[in-house]
């Protein structure tokens, strides 16, 4: 992976699952629902000054979610940030950079 370049996107690990469902609670309250189904099911990650992860996830009813997470450096102690999300996407939508 090129420093910068967003990786290719692989399938949802647990670790991938874990980053989603610490930002789980920010995208409820941007969007003002509760998703009761928050299935990672694929993502990228992209090395900056900390690591973005662009995470597809299922919310059930066949709808999707996009969301891209930022991890800051480790010795800057910050939660996870919801940076940016897309909604009403579906199976088939490309993860790409947003």
């Amino acid at each position: 992976m090129m420093c910068g370049a967003p990786s290719a996107t692989q399938p949802a690990t647990a670790e991938t699952q874990d980053i989603a469902d610490q930002v789980k609670s920010q995208l409820e309250e941007k969007e003002n629902q509760k998703f009761p189904v928050f299935k990672a099911v694929s993502y990228k990650s992209q090395v900056v000054a900390g690591t973005n992860y662009f995470i597809k996830v299922d919310v059930g009813s066949e709808n999707f979610v996009h969301l891209r997470v930022f991890r800051s450096l480790p010795h800057e102690n910050k939660p996870l940030t919801l940076s940016a999300y897309q909604t009403n996407k579906a199976k088939h939508d490309e993860l790409t950079y947003f």
